[in-house]
């Protein structure tokens, strides 16, 4: 092989190497730019959860950071965990045709908010209660006194003297939609204490029936975990904001179906009037009419031959109250209140808590098979109706 040959030779390899090497650092770069483009934000910034990005030929890639998912929902349960409390009440015991009962202990969970050591949590939780404690997420345990309920709410505001650990962050239960992700914190069967569960926003502004009279109206339903002694404990959105307080579970539909994932929760925004209302004058001021009365339906009005599908029979006027200055009696039957006509969707209990005491409001009636109707200035009660 001659001298010339041999060089030509070492030339051509020289060259394809160093194409080689190019094309490689060109590709290398390529991909740095791509990856750096895509790449899952680090758990302390605060790029979106889920992200659309352009890739180099123009397509949308959508990554789902998982990592930063579960990060989040333990930076909120770090967050809000520490305020969150066990509440154990005493329910004294009652003479039965057996005797003396002993008393019984029932508990729920509850959470700080304020520094003063006001807490909130429901007022199935701690009624008829002659004493109940806090037991802190840390185990320790203080005793606390009730500053005021509300039955028709179903909210209560304790207060303990001891330390207080941290204070739960309030969110803005108006801007929840459906599908958001939540987290419920509590101390389900009294045992588990600060259990965590998460789950989606189901639906906002959903009515339950208590049975009682009256609907809890505009509740936040989810199907996050709830389970007995969950009642009182925070519903936290992924900002570590409480967003609701757990109040109730629905397991069986009355006909009977069984139900899972059905938790519902008061609006932050609800509890937290009421509380500042307890608070300040130890109740919550409802609107009074001064009577005592049975829900009428179609089943009810049909056995007993009444002129009315929906109604309430008034069974009893208390003396001087607003529905006896109105002349209201004993067998009258409600069909009206502030031309709301009572039916399945508008209890008694809920069309009067849409007026404030002072209110003056038509009130329709029948008496003895004649519709009436009445102006009655409504008066201010610590209980209502």
């Amino acid at each position: 092989m001659t001298r010339n040959r041999v060089i030509y030779l070492l030339l051509v390899v020289v060259l394809a190497g160093t194409s080689g090497l190019f094309g490689a650092a060109a590709g290398g770069f390529v991909v740095y730019r791509t990856v750096s483009q895509v790449q899952p934000a680090s758990l302390t910034d605060s790029a979106p959860l889920v992200q659309a990005v352009q890739a180099n030929n123009g397509q949308q890639t959508l990554i789902i950071n998982t990592t930063d998912i579960q990060t989040t929902i333990t930076q909120a349960v770090k967050k809000v965990g520490p305020a969150v409390v066990t509440v154990v009440g005493t329910l004294p015991g009652q003479m039965t045709i057996f005797g003396q009962t002993g008393d019984q202990t029932v508990s729920g969970s509850g959470i700080f908010i304020s520094d003063q050591g006001y807490i909130l949590t429901n007022n199935h939780v701690v009624e008829g209660t002659k004493d109940v404690n806090i037991v802190l997420s840390d185990g320790s345990q203080e005793a606390a006194t009730i500053v005021g309920t509300d039955l028709y709410s179903d909210i209560a505001v304790l207060k303990t003297d001891g330390k207080v650990p941290a204070v739960a962050s309030l969110g803005n239960s108006d801007v929840l939609n459906p599908g958001e992700s939540v987290i419920a914190i509590g101390s389900p069967l009294g045992d588990f204490k600060n259990t965590v569960t998460v789950g989606v926003v189901s639906a906002t502004g959903r009515s339950i029936d208590t049975g009682q009279g009256y609907q809890i109206e505009d509740l936040i339903q989810t199907d996050a975990a709830i389970n007995q002694g969950n009642s009182g404990g925070p519903l936290v959105n992924l900002a570590g904001d409480v967003i609701g307080i757990n109040t109730l579970i629905v397991r069986n539909s009355g006909s009977g179906t069984v139900a899972e994932g059905l938790g519902f929760a008061i609006p932050i925004n609800t509890a937290q009037a009421v509380a500042e209302q307890i608070i300040q004058t130890g109740y919550i001021s409802r609107p009074y009419l001064g009577i005592s009365f049975q829900a009428i339906t179609p089943d009810i009005a049909a056995a007993y031959n009444l002129p009315v599908q929906w109604g309430v029979y008034i069974s009893k006027v208390a003396v001087n109250s607003p529905a006896s200055q109105a002349d209201l009696q004993r067998g009258d039957i409600i069909t009206s209140i502030g031309g709301v006509s009572l039916d399945e969707a508008h209890s008694y209990i809920n069309i009067l808590f849409t007026y404030k005491p002072g209110d003056q409001v038509t009130v329709e009636f029948v008496r003895n098979g004649k519709a009436q109707q009445v102006q009655v200035t409504l008066g201010e009660s610590n209980s209502g109706s």
